[in-house]
């Protein structure tokens, strides 16, 4: 439906209440120029005295717009309703023009018919809509204002709207999951990559989680819980993930942190956290809060809901640790995209920034990262690579990764903390105090002041640490250095080349390879450690110019926008690495000269620094019977001792393969091509077995003459799809099955040049064959068939086996039409059984299907009761807020004009029994009764607070209206001074105009007359709601004659009767040449009487309109000036424009 604003609305008249400007008087052609309308002098260009030049002289109207209609008199207006304070956009073809003109129109000299304001009216209605999509009053039906049908536009608006709709759920968010805290980062349509503020405005949101009976906190507000009651507070969790109870990490969490109970899970025999008797959580739990609550910060900040994520984690982290993460999305109900890791996600936020830098020559950069709790040193290669599918597009890869796993700030601060307890207890030393470091609140304390001493220590020689009331109400207080600092974390600070001499090792790569080494992470601003990995690179200088703490939440986020359908990024090429080999160990029966024996076999699946996502297959060739093999992980000697105690089971999974036996049994006649399993690791470093196959082949012979007619078709088919037929393809038909292809992640897929493996995998003699990767075909290409498996057991990537046959030579190409004639056609057929698989789980075992459903359910109430601890706390903040409000509204002068004392008395009583109530009971009172509370006392002054609102539109919804009302009576006697000939307008319709004018002035005047008669402190009769239904009805009916105007073709000028007489024969003899017109592009609506006289132009009066871009016009006729009619002849035919053209 077309929407029509009021007349008047528009820059420069919002936010003022000027008085109503005085009619103009007649214009020049009206033969008495300066004649006043009402008193008032008419300003020369169009606008009345008292209106500025560039506005509008309409009053302005903040009222409700109206939504017009063909449906006829009765349609309701739109309930919606403008704010007092809005301001609406003029429509570009009604800005006005200095000198009062029409952006689009020049206004013409006045010519001898009538003249109005240029401006005074302006429909608001687009140009394509404006003819008859405003709803009349079913009496003037009749006329030419029928009801059209619904507008193309109004169709595309709804689907505009349905396209918004849809767009609600299109955002994503990565989460920079740190041990100390995490950043949330966020990507919506029309917002790009941005950092989440919670709700303190900070963009950094600490990692805790505190529970307190049925309250549960996060963020800071968790942090300052962990000095109140650090018993019932969770930090540093991260390191518990995917280990079990006797695992090294968990007996240090337990000595860093003594106040937390730690037990264990008798099924898994991983940790649980013992709050409480009643509430016992595990890490992926108490993890599944904190994604939960970061998923409520970017919901709030992107005002939509939000599903889709994806997720850092540190880049050692093994098989366990990984999908711990992933369950734990689960039970927040997120998708995860991708688990990225954290080194990765800051590489790549650097090359997005520096795509232009990245040129075909290999750029090798070391990103060095010390967090809280672990420290990666990464060496990352960038370089320009040219893809199938999307040209040459930059692309990083990863080339080597060195970590520690306890190298970090927190144990910087532990060590500070335990040398200020220390000193503590030495100044409390002979007066028989307890060990402060049997309290828990004190070391929190102690360790929360140690984190603001490292922080200063990085900028200031030394500082004071002082603590108020540490223990037993005493203070603390104690100077320290950054000497002493240095000295309590000397061996911490001999660990940090320790990185970076693994990963150039696990890179095969010098320093001098290395441009430049680039700091990340929050430990990294100690100017110690600065020092120390500045002597071991051997650099100038380290490189800054990366946001140390934000760097990893922006590339993921990017990572997300990429992995998104609702998004289209450019594309950047990541290449990560696998931290730790993967291998397939099997046994079999060995036949030698002496008795059988077993054989021990491995084979790499995944070599350590060897890029994923990918698939891999691995073919067992000498297994004719159920049997099983190990996935586990392989060489490991880059690992200390340590580190493979932390590490945890090397062994992965067993997998038992049943119903081996059976599918021999079932095709005895089919020689065997091995049992394939497929495996996959996916783009979040998970490694999963996607099937097991029994794959059977077998030569068989076709006779073309008897093959249907469908199957005729299908081979002709197949062939046009395939390409040109071979000899070879003849001779072999048609595979019945093939292997599935390789389908590597979006965005992930490998180049032809980098997918050989390592010289250890490559092709030996007997089981365990090695086959390079190959990559997944383009879009529209013909995939190749697999190819043969080699004899005995091999890996090789999936993809589709090419026949056994070699290239046809040249005799076989010259004897293929031979062939052709054969009779029958000998072709290989492949039979593929699928095999049951039963997989043990030997690292750790995921949490059971029911244990998980359990979880998300408990997770899920928690969730619900935060839910409505806010909705109460809401409740009673309003209740609170408006008896304030209303109290000090009371003794107001203009709550009080409208007011008895009485009334007055009586709120101020009912407010003040709230109050108390609310101070006494209210902490234990439900949301229900603080909602029911604060409705009675909304109620009780319902009608006070309606008096007072009345009284303050009245002003301004009367000036408007009496605006409306002198420009509508402006309007109305201009349209009845048009001459006979030049009106446009029809009795019936200015009738009716009439008719409103008079009916709303009398409106008006009753209805104030009666408001007088009444007391203040009565309802009052006039209603801002009635004035502004009078100036709707009032305002559709003025725009219903100016869109009439508008879009009405002038009627063509008869001939001068003067002229004709003064000279008969001239215009008889007229030749046909001169009174030749221009046929109209379109065909006149009017009758046309008699053609117009030669080379004269229409005459349109002046209304005021907006007609588009036209030329300034040129009028005559009866009562033009004479100086008009001495001017030289009019212009050839061929010049005449028609009004389309105007």
């Amino acid at each position: 439906m077309a929407r029509i604003y009021p007349s008047g609305i528009g820059p420069g008249t919002a936010g003022t209440d000027p008085a109503p400007p005085a009619p103009p008087t007649l214009g020049k052609g009206w033969g008495n120029e300066g004649r006043q309308m009402d008193g008032a002098p008419f300003r020369p260009g169009g606008l009345p005295n008292g209106a500025e030049e560039g506005r509008r002289p309409l009053s302005a109207l903040r009222g409700p717009p109206v939504l017009c209609s063909p449906l006829g008199k009765g349609a309701a207006p739109s309930q919606g309703r403008i704010s007092p304070k809005t301001r609406l956009p003029r429509p570009e073809s009604q800005t006005v023009m200095p000198g009062g003109r029409l952006r689009g129109l020049e206004a013409p000299d006045p010519g001898p018919g009538p003249s109005f304001p240029t401006g005074s009216f302006t429909s608001s209605l687009s140009k394509k809509t404006k003819r008859r999509h405003c709803r009349r009053p079913v009496a003037e039906m009749d006329r030419k204002g029928r009801a059209g049908r619904l507008p193309c536009w109004a169709l595309l608006a709804v689907f505009l709207a349905n396209l918004l709709a849809l767009t609600d759920t299109l955002a994503v968010m990565s989460v920079d999951l740190g041990s100390e805290s995490m950043k949330v980062a966020i990507v919506k349509p029309g917002v790009p990559m941005e950092i989440v503020l919670n709700k303190e405005s900070r963009r950094k949101t600490p990692v805790v989680v505190a529970l307190k009976e049925n309250e549960r906190f996060f963020g800071d507000s968790a942090a300052s819980m962990a000095i109140k009651n650090p018993k019932a507070t969770v930090r540093y969790f991260q390191d518990l993930l995917g280990k079990r109870s006797d695992n090294p990490h968990v007996a240090l969490y337990r000595d860093r942190f003594p106040e937390q109970e730690l037990g264990t899970d008798p099924h898994r025999q991983t940790v649980r956290f013992h709050l409480s008797p009643q509430l016992q959580f595990s890490p992926e739990e108490v993890l599944g809060m904190v994604l939960n609550y970061s998923r409520s910060l970017a919901e709030d900040f992107a005002e939509q809901p939000i599903k889709d994520v994806v997720i850092t984690v540190p880049a050692f982290f093994n098989q366990a640790e990984r999908r711990a993460v992933l369950q734990a999305a689960r039970m927040a109900d997120l998708k995860v995209l991708q688990l990225i890791n954290a080194n990765t996600a800051t590489a790549l936020s650097y090359g997005v920034f520096r795509r232009k830098d990245i040129n075909a020559t290999a750029q090798n950069v070391m990103f060095y990262d010390m967090g809280a709790g672990s420290t990666v040193c990464t060496i990352v290669t960038y370089q320009t690579v040219k893809t199938k599918e999307a040209g040459t597009q930059p692309q990083l890869q990863i080339r080597g990764v060195g970590f520690d796993r306890t190298l970090g700030g927190l144990e910087m601060e532990l060590r500070l903390r335990k040398h200020l307890a220390k000193l503590f207890n030495e100044q409390r030393k002979g007066q028989g105090a307890k060990d402060v470091q049997e309290n828990p609140r004190a070391m929190a304390k102690l360790l929360r002041e140690a984190n603001r001493l490292k922080t200063i220590l990085s900028a200031n020689a030394d500082h004071m640490a002082q603590i108020e009331g540490l223990m037993d109400d005493v203070d603390f207080k104690a100077k320290v250095t950054r000497v002493e600092f240095e000295e309590l974390c000397g061996d911490l600070f001999d660990r940090v080349p320790g990185p970076v001499q693994q990963a150039l090792s696990s890179a095969e790569m010098n320093l001098d390879e290395i441009e430049q080494v680039i700091l990340v992470g929050g430990a990294t601003r100690v100017p110690k450690v600065q020092e120390v990995l500045l002597k071991a690179v051997g650099k100038e200088e380290l490189g800054k110019n990366i946001n140390a703490d934000e760097a990893a939440a922006m590339g993921a986020v990017y990572q997300a926008a990429a992995l998104s359908k609702a998004f289209k990024v450019k594309p950047f090429g990541v290449r990560d690495a696998t931290v730790y080999p993967i291998q397939v160990e099997f046994t079999r029966e060995v036949e030698e000269a002496g008795p059988r024996s077993l054989k021990h076999n491995k084979r790499v699946l995944f070599s350590r620094m060897g890029p994923y996502p990918q698939r891999k297959v691995i073919t067992f060739n000498r297994y004719n019977d159920d049997f099983h093999f190990h996935v586990n992980y392989g060489d490991m000697g880059f690992l200390g001792p340590e580190d493979l105690r932390v590490f945890g089971s090397l062994n992965l999974t067993t997998v038992k393969l049943k119903g081996v036996g059976e599918s021999f049994k079932k095709y005895p006649d089919y020689e065997s091509k091995g049992i394939k399993a497929h495996f996959n690791l996916d783009e979040s470093g998970v490694l999963s077995l996607d099937r097991v196959e029994s794959v059977f082949e077998t030569t068989v012979e076709d006779h073309p003459e008897e093959e249907s007619t469908l199957t005729k078709l299908g081979n002709t088919i197949s062939s046009l799809f395939g390409g040109g037929s071979t000899p070879e393809a003849k001779e072999n038909g048609t595979d019945t099955v093939q292997e599935e292809e390789d389908t590597p992640a979006e965005g992930s897929k490998e180049e032809p040049g980098e997918q050989t493996e390592p010289k250890e995998e490559a092709k030996t003699s007997g089981e365990g064959d090695t086959q390079p990767p190959t990559p997944e075909p383009v879009d529209g290409a013909v995939p190749e068939r697999e190819a043969a498996s080699e004899k005995g057991e091999g890996v090789k990537p999936e993809s589709q086996e090419p026949s056994d046959q070699g290239e046809p030579g040249p005799e076989g190409k010259a004897q293929a039409p031979e062939e052709e004639k054969k009779p029958k056609v000998a072709r290989k057929q492949k039979m593929v059984e699928e095999i049951g698989v039963e997989l043990s789980v030997l690292d750790l075992p995921d949490l059971p299907e029911d244990e998980l459903a359990r979880s998300v359910h408990k997770l899920q109430e928690l969730t619900l009761r935060d839910l409505e601890k806010q909705e109460r706390e809401k409740s009673a903040n309003s209740l609170e807020a408006f008896i304030f409000e209303t109290q000090d509204k009371l003794y107001q002068p203009e709550y009080q004009e409208v007011s008895t004392e009485e009334e007055r008395e009586e709120i101020s009583g009912k407010l003040s029994s709230a109050s108390t109530w609310l101070e006494d009971e209210g902490f234990a009172a439900s949301t229900k009764e603080l909602k029911e509370k604060l409705a009675e006392l909304k109620k009780l002054c319902r009608g006070l607070f309606f008096r007072v609102e009345e009284r303050k539109k009245w002003p301004e919804r009367l000036a408007a209206l009496d605006s409306l009302l002198n420009h509508s009576n402006i309007f109305l006697r201009g349209a009845r001074l048009i001459p006979e000939m030049d009106q446009i307008f029809t009795e019936v319709e200015l009738s009716t105009l009439e008719k409103v004018i008079n009916e709303t002035g009398a409106w008006k005047n009753a209805t104030l007359a009666e408001q007088a008669k009444l007391p203040s402190t009565e309802k009052p009769v006039l209603l801002s709601k009635d004035i502004e239904a009078k100036m709707l009805a009032l305002d559709r009916e003025v725009q219903y004659l100016l869109n009439k105007a508008k879009f009405t073709k002038p009627r063509p000028r008869p001939k001068d009767q003067n002229k004709t007489q003064a000279d008969p024969s001239q215009n008889q003899s007229a030749s046909a040449q001169e009174e030749k017109i221009i046929p109209p592009l379109e065909e006149d609506a009017e009758p046309v009487l008699e053609p117009p006289v030669t080379g004269e132009k229409a005459k349109i009066p002046d209304l005021g309109l907006d007609l588009g871009d036209t030329e300034p016009l040129e009028l005559s006729g009866p009562g033009a000036d004479s100086e008009q009619k001495e001017q030289p002849p009019p212009p050839r035919p061929q010049e005449t424009r028609s009004n389309d053209e105007l």
